[in-house]
Order: structure tokens, then C-alpha cells, then sequence
């Protein structure tokens, strides 16, 4: 499930200047979120995620499929597991029942 962070070189969606570090006065601390100046506004918080279930072509749903197959050998039958790949419809987006934090959040979260 990787590639959840961000691709954008030289702008956090967290970050209150862009690229740099550099907040603008260097003797004062800012503990709160600082969104983007401009139409682009980010939230830390992540409400939907792409399943990784898939419905296969009965309507079920799984995150693998296998079918059995008789396989005949020396004249033993066998039966194996054959994995389905083709005719899979992706579940899609989910809506999460908790909202989560954004991994390109730039806080440290500890228990006291």
C-alpha cells in the first residue's frame, strides 16, 4: 500500500511558506496548522482510501481468488489452487470509519 506520500517537489500541503523550512521569523514558534496561501487548501486529516478488495464475476468479494483444479499426474489425480487474475472489478473508493492523519503530516504524535 505504498505511494501515499506526496509527489509535489517544493510545496507541503502543510507548510505555511512552500519549500522552505524557514517560517519567516526565526524567534517565534508556531505550533498550529498553517494552510497553503491560495485556492488550495489541505487538511491533515484523510476521510476516504482506495480498497484493495476485488468483486470477481459471482459478486464476491475478496482480496484474492483461487480456483481448484484437478491436476492428473502418473495416473494420480491432484488437485491444485489456481489464482484468478482476470475478470476482477476493484471495490473502489472507501469511506473510512474514522478519519486518519495524513502521513505527510509533519507532527510527532506521543502518548503521555
Amino acid at each position: 500500500m505504498g505511494g501515499s506520500g506526496s509527489k509535489v517537489k517544493g510545496a507541503w500541503p502543510f507548510a505555511g511558506s512552500g519549500a522552505g523550512g524557514d517560517s519567516g521569523s526565526e524567534g517565534q514558534e508556531d505550533h498550529s496548522v498553517v494552510r497553503l496561501k491560495g485556492t488550495r487548501k489541505a487538511t491533515p486529516f484523510i476521510f476516504t482510501r482506495r480498497s484493495s478488495l476485488y468483486y470477481d464475476e459471482d459478486g464476491d468479494l475478496a482480496h484474492e481468488f483461487y480456483e481448484e483444479t484437478v491436476v492428473t499426474k502418473n495416473g494420480r489425480k491432484r488437485s491444485k489452487l489456481k489464482r484468478i487474475q482476470k475478470n476482477l472489478i476493484p471495490q473502489g473508493i472507501v469511506k473510512l470509519n474514522h478519519p486518519r492523519i495524513h502521513v505527510d503530516f509533519p507532527v510527532i504524535l506521543f502518548e503521555v
